[in-house]
């Protein structure tokens, strides 16, 4: 009522209200801004008649679902892939990967237990820290006193003459000085540097601990920047900042302050990691995500082979790190050659920064405009005076799925890489007793080989099953060779311990290490899918926080190795029973998630909420499918359903079809 007495009083045949923001509607102006207007004297001619108008008012409403529909109208408007700019942003998301493979895999050298001995003794007693020995002392693992479940955090070997591995322990940490030789290519490491061996051991642990987590930090903060700022802000200044931190590291005086920069350096190799994987899967279109993804992998572990021989040529740990570190340097060019993503900006409504890049990158194409078929530049022209909205990671608790989603893939990339300890723990321990490998190349080899394998299997499966059918796969054959593993094993045991049973320790040995190369073979390709389902099904105005989350739980998983190390591997095989229910309960959760092979990416939330389950076998002609589309789901919430009633039913119709009496 109040609002009608005012619009009389208005006169004129009811005069608009301004809207919600403080605007007025199109074509009306305030009158003593027109009148002001009016009454300036015309400076400039046409300059001055311009400048009198007002300020066009921002849009109203929702967006224009053509703009928001990237890889529909604008990725063909760039030509796809078939752009040369395009083409040569993959590629430098490429290349990073092998400085990543270097820096993920330095602990393996800069870490490593070497073998060493007191000073005064010809290098045959005393002996301790790693199992694979030189040829001088292979002989000691042989004797009968040397006991295979001596301590590895204390890198302790017995030694031939002593009886138990207590009393060695006290003679050999009663050395002042120490002889070490480590077998990795290095000739000096943190642990020869500052002696880090009987009582300094755990210091190790947590230099193994600081890398870990300032990687896990860092994907939860790094994700959250990615969404506000953008990927190429977080992508450069972690370049300039591991570079600070990480030649900083190969300076380290003392353990503490290498821990304390290899914090740093992990938290900044995070952000480079994240943004680089991010930008990668918003340039492409759906049906090339996989395989430019796989792609990263690849070349990422062909940094993990050529490590032994970096480690081999550079034969000092500061060396080695320096050398790691230095590559990041070509990156900073990135500052003047790698654009925003044009997909998140789109997203975001970052309107007249996309149509600049667009034009930029068409510009860089030799295209013309004029193939601009669905009209996405004339519409981005009347929508550049819209507000950017940005949205954090925590909005995803108000949904109805999208929430789920991203937790069962999170628990899903926990369990992969964490339960990947374990199997390789077995693998390791059996290979001792077995003599299968003697040296430290041969155990690394071995590692890289079966995670190589594992991703080539990825693409046939992955192509053939898709995401969620793949990712099931794996984990039902992670299941079972833990499973196997822990009871078919024991029941083993016990027969092998019968007399006429036919069977030996050998043969549990075997089967052990079989089951190990499975696990690890599965649950690595598990760890690897959650992270790229992640990406795909998280809406790209929060994909930077989806990626953070379950790239942190993938961390945590791999945090379990050096606790259980810190430990002396005790309560290890509860920690595997843990992770064996683990992937029991993904198996059933897995079922849940949708399907996004073939798919366009989810750009707001609304778009990741309609991501629905699909069958994993298709329904058969004539069969009425049990699961909604997207076209008839509906949402949930009571107010938009009575508004969607309200406009779509007639007064004389009920909801039901009937007539209303």
């Amino acid at each position: 009522m109040a609002i009608d007495r005012r619009r009389e009083e208005g006169g004129g045949g009811g005069r608009q209200l301004p809207e919600e923001n403080g605007s007025l509607p199109a074509g009306e102006a305030d009158p003593a801004a027109a009148a002001a207007a009016t009454a300036a004297p015309p400076a400039g001619g046409l300059a001055a008649e311009i400048q009198s108008l007002p300020p066009p008012p921002p849009p109203s409403g929702s967006c224009n679902p053509l703009l928001l529909d990237y890889d529909g109208s604008v990725l063909p408007l760039l030509g796809g892939l078939g752009g040369g700019h395009q083409k040569t942003l993959i590629l430098l998301t490429w290349i990073p990967a092998l400085f990543i493979g270097f820096s993920q895999f330095s602990d393996s050298f800069l870490l490593v237990q070497p073998v060493s001995w007191c000073k005064g003794t010809d290098g045959q007693g005393n002996w301790t820290g790693h199992p694979h020995l030189p040829a001088a002392a292979r002989g000691l693992a042989t004797s009968p006193s040397y006991n295979h479940s001596s301590s590895y955090s204390r890198g302790m070997l017995a030694a031939p003459e002593l009886p138990t591995p207590e009393g060695k322990n006290d003679s050999y940490c009663d050395c002042s000085e120490r002889y070490h030789r480590i077998s990795a290519g290095l000739q000096q490491n943190i642990v020869s540097k500052w002696d880090l061996v009987c009582d300094s051991a755990w210091k190790v642990h947590i230099a193994k601990f600081s890398l870990l987590v300032g990687l896990i930090f860092g994907y939860l903060i790094t994700g959250c920047i990615a969404d506000w700022v953008g990927r190429r802000p977080v992508l450069l200044f972690s370049v300039l900042f591991i570079l600070i931190f990480g030649l900083s590291v190969a300076l380290s005086v003392n353990v503490t302050m290498f821990s304390t920069l290899r914090f740093f350096e992990g938290f900044c190799l995070a952000g480079i990691i994240l943004s680089l994987y991010a930008l990668r899967i918003e340039l492409c279109p759906p049906g090339h995500r996989f395989m430019i993804t796989m792609v990263a992998s690849f070349v990422a572990m062909a940094g993990q082979f050529l490590m032994p021989g970096l480690a081999a040529l550079c034969r000092d740990w500061q060396v080695l790190q320096a050398v790691i570190i230095c590559p990041f340097l070509l990156m900073l060019l990135y500052w003047f050659v790698f654009p925003e993503s044009l997909r998140w900006l789109m997203a975001t409504q970052q309107f007249e920064a996309a149509k600049k890049l667009i034009l930029h990158i068409t510009h860089k194409d030799r295209t013309s405009t004029e193939c601009d078929i669905k009209g996405v530049l004339p519409e981005l022209e009347r929508e550049l005076g819209r507000r950017p909205k940005k949205v954090c990671i925590v909005k995803v608790v108000g949904t109805r799925n999208l929430w789920k989603n991203i937790v069962v893939l999170c628990v899903n990339s926990l369990t992969g890489y964490g339960i990947h300890h374990c199997f390789a723990k077995s693998m390791m321990g059996h290979e001792d007793k077995m003599s299968l490998t003697n040296n430290f190349y041969a155990d690394y080899y071995t590692m890289a080989g079966i995670t190589l394998a594992s991703c080539l299997a990825m693409c046939p499966v992955v192509g053939f099953l898709g995401r969620r059918g793949g990712l099931l796969l794996f984990m039902i054959l992670t299941a079972l060779a833990s499973l196997l593993q822990l009871g078919l094993l024991n029941l083993i045991g016990k027969y092998s311990q019968l007399p006429d049973s036919g069977m030996s320790d050998t043969v549990k040995d075997k089967f052990s290490t079989a089951f190990s190369i499975v696990g690890m073979f599965s649950s690595h390709a598990v760890g690897s899918l959650s992270v790229f389902f992640c990406a795909e099904i998280t809406p790209t105005v929060i994909r930077g926080g989806g990626l953070g989350l379950v790239q942190a739980s993938a961390g945590f998983g791999m945090l379990t190795a050096p606790i259980m190390e810190l430990h002396n591997q005790k309560g290890y095989f509860l920690h595997h029973v843990i992770f064996a229910c683990c992937t029991l309960i993904c198996i059933i959760c897995i079922l849940l998630l949708p399907e996004s092979k073939n798919q366009n990416l989810p750009e707001n939330i609304p778009d990741g909420e309609h991501y629905t389950r699909q069958p994993l076998l298709p329904h058969k002609k004539g069969e009425q499918p049990l699961l909604l589309t997207n076209s008839e789901l509906k949402d949930y919430s009571g107010l938009h359903d009575s508004a969607a009633v309200n406009d779509g039913v007639t007064e004389s119709v009920t909801a039901n079809g009937m007539k209303a009496m």
